[in-house]
C-alpha cells in the first residue's frame, strides 16, 4: 500500500489474570491505507476486537508494534489523548453510550473537553450532525432517547465525528438495525469517506456488510491473520472461508453456482444490482446456465 495510516508489525497481545494467560492476537502484520474503508472479519473469539483496540491505545502490544499516523502505540511516551483524537472508536450498540439530556449536548461533550471556544463547539456539532443526516436545528434539542434506533446510532457516530478524527473504528455497526437502517448507515459511512477523507475500519462477521463497504478485508481466526485482500478476492475462495467458520455473502454464493453451471460472470459483482446487471449481460451474450443459448 502506498500511504499506510495504520501499521501493525508482528503484533501479539496476551491477556493475563493471575496465573492464567490467553493470547488473543498472534503475530499480526497488516497495513491500512489512508482514506480507505477496511473490514476486520472473523467468528466470535477470533481476536478482531482485541486487534482494533490497539489502534487508539485502549490496549498496548505485548510484543510487536502498532504505528498510527507516526505514533508508536506501544511507546511509554506516546500521548494517548492525541492518539484518541486521531482515532475515534465506537463499540457494539453505540447508542448505549448516549447519556446527555439533548442530542446537542451529547455530541458537544467531547469537543468541550478539548478547551475550544463555544463557537467552535457549535460549528463542530452542526457539521457532525449534518454528516450523519441529522439536522442540528431539528434534532439538537431533542432527547437522544426519543430518536429511532438508526438515528440514535448516527447520533453516537456524530459524537465521535465532532472530535474530527482521522480514523473511525466501528465494532459491528449494524447489529440490531433493520434493512433500512443498515442501508442508511452504509450511505453515511461512504459519504464520510468521500467528503471528509476519513479512514473507516469496520469490525464485522457479516459478509454482506463487508461487501457493501470495504475496499479490503482482513480475516482473523483464533488470533491469527489468515486471509487478506479485496472482498471480491476473499469471497472468491469459499472453501477457505468455510475453513475459518465464515461464508461468502449470498450474492457471491449464487454467482458461484451460476458460474459453475457455465454462466460467464465477474467476481466483483458484490451487490444485488451489480449481480443482476451481470446476469442480464451474460444472458444477452448468449450464455445460459448449463451451456444453453440465451433467449432470442
Amino acid at each position: 500500500m502506498t500511504d499506510a495510516l495504520i501499521v501493525t508489525r508482528n503484533l501479539t497481545h496476551t491477556y493475563r489474570s493471575g496465573s492464567m494467560t490467553v493470547t488473543a492476537v498472534r503475530d499480526v502484520s497488516l497495513e491500512i491505507e489512508r482514506g480507505s474503508t477496511v473490514a476486520i472479519i472473523g467468528i466470535t473469539g477470533s481476536g478482531k476486537t482485541t486487534l482494533v483496540q490497539h489502534f487508539n491505545g485502549l490496549l498496548r502490544p505485548t510484543s510487536g508494534a502498532v504505528i498510527v499516523d507516526g505514533l508508536d502505540v506501544g511507546s511509554k511516551d506516546v500521548s494517548l489523548s492525541e492518539l484518541r483524537r486521531r482515532v475515534g472508536m465506537l463499540f457494539q450498540s453505540p447508542e448505549r453510550q448516549l447519556f446527555e439530556r439533548t442530542v446537542y449536548a451529547d455530541v458537544a461533550f467531547g469537543p468541550r473537553r478539548l478547551g475550544i471556544t463555544e463557537a467552535e463547539v457549535r460549528a463542530r456539532v452542526s457539521a457532525a450532525l449534518e454528516a450523519v443526516g441529522l439536522s442540528a436545528r431539528e434534532h439538537g434539542q431533542r432527547s437522544p432517547f426519543e430518536l429511532s434506533g438508526g438515528q440514535m446510532r448516527r447520533a453516537a457516530i456524530a459524537g465521535v465525528l465532532a472530535m474530527e478524527p482521522q480514523v473511525l473504528v466501528l465494532d459491528e455497526p449494524t447489529v440490531g438495525l433493520d434493512a433500512e437502517g443498515r442501508s442508511e448507515l452504509y450511505g453515511y459511512l461512504r459519504r464520510l469517506r468521500r467528503d471528509r477523507g476519513i479512514t473507516v475500519v469496520v469490525v464485522s462477521h457479516d459478509m454482506a456488510e463487508v461487501a457493501a463497504l470495504a475496499d479490503r478485508a482482513y480475516v482473523m481466526h483464533y488470533g491469527r491473520l489468515v486471509m487478506q485482500g479485496a472482498p471480491r478476492e476473499v469471497f472468491a475462495q469459499p472453501e477457505a472461508l468455510l475453513r475459518w467458520g465464515l461464508r461468502p455473502p449470498p450474492i457471491s454464493e449464487l454467482l458461484a453456482i451460476l458460474r459453475a453451471r457455465g454462466l460467464d460472470l465477474p467476481h466483483d459483482a458484490l451487490s444485488l444490482d451489480s449481480a443482476f446487471d451481470a446476469i442480464l449481460r451474460a444472458r444477452g451474450n448468449g450464455h445460459e446456465p448449463g451451456g444453453g443459448q440465451g433467449v432470442q
